[in-house]
């Protein structure tokens, strides 16, 4: 049955991959995967609707900026993608990409998603690791007391997904605590037994930094966390929160700051400070050939 992942979905459940620190940004080498047949193309429609999907052996893209493709290539962040043309983030394009016969995945994706866009945007690359802001999660309170909304988790979640045969978790009702996954929405985290690592993870692209997890909570937590949009639009597809029935999602403007909320709801606090940062630099990069 065919797979789609609509990156712009109003509201979505997964268990957070590991992200920043993963697999060393190779440069590319003549061996270098790639996918068998290929589409790129232009796309000038202005709608503000993105898809990126994986189907059993294919790859789908739909008015997709080629920043958005590099941060999937490279499996990194908007702030670490450096230089690069103007049209980086404004130009759109469609994709469709077979991959040869095999297991496809994100993992087996990526290095061929990088071969296409070498052979299809001329794309030169270098990467680097450079000194750049970070944020540090840790207690808010010098005394280390949680806040109201996060609290160690006591639910058997490998036996919760073992029970349900691997698949996501249901939705949880409105104010209902979600059961073993991470669910992001327009303003809103619903979060149970997972690490804190996935919630610094999460944290990452919303404040413009990588954050590393220092609050030495051990194990599985829960919480729910409500917060503002302001200045983290960064962490939507395309640049800002998916509309619903065309509107933007309705978010209670009294909400406080994404850093608010974590000293008032979670007792966490983001720590400004510097750190190693690795980086892709983009050194060419042109318009592709329509086909």
């Amino acid at each position: 049955m065919k797979r789609r992942i609509l990156m712009a979905a109003a509201c979505v459940a997964f268990a957070m991959p590991a992200f920043m620190f993963g697999p060393s940004l190779d440069a590319q080498t003549p061996a270098a995967p790639a996918f068998e047949v290929a589409s790129v193309k232009p796309n000038k429609t202005g709608d503000g609707r993105v898809m990126l999907g994986l189907q059993p052996g294919r790859f789908n893209a739909t008015n997709v900026p080629l920043r958005m493709l590099l941060r999937q290539a490279f499996n990194v962040q908007d702030f670490q993608i450096v230089g690069g043309p103007d049209w980086l983030g404004s130009d759109r394009f469609d994709i469709i990409a077979k991959a040869p016969d095999g297991d496809f995945n994100g993992d087996v994706m990526r290095p061929m998603l990088q071969s296409l866009l070498v052979e299809r945007f001329k794309l030169g690359f270098h990467r680097e690791t450079r000194d750049m802001p970070i944020y540090a999660l840790m207690k808010a309170r010098p005394d280390g007391k949680l806040g109201p909304n996060l609290s160690a988790s006591t639910t058997d979640c490998a036996g919760t997904r073992g029970r349900r045969g691997g698949g996501p978790p249901p939705a949880p009702q409105p104010g209902e605590k979600l059961d073993c996954g991470f669910m992001i929405g327009a303003g809103r985290m619903n979060v149970g037994g997972m690490p804190m690592t996935n919630l610094a993870q999460a944290l990452s692209p919303m404040v413009g930094r990588v954050v590393l997890d220092k609050t030495e909570l051990a194990g599985n937590y829960d919480f729910q966390l409500t917060y503002s949009l302001e200045g983290i639009g960064s962490a939507f597809p395309g640049g800002g929160p998916p509309l619903v029935n065309g509107a933007p999602p309705q978010v209670d403007p009294n909400s406080p700051t994404i850093f608010t909320a974590l000293q008032e709801q979670l007792g966490l606090k983001l720590d400004s400070q510097r750190g190693p940062v690795d980086v892709v630099v983009i050194d060419r990069a042109e318009q592709p050939i329509a086909d």
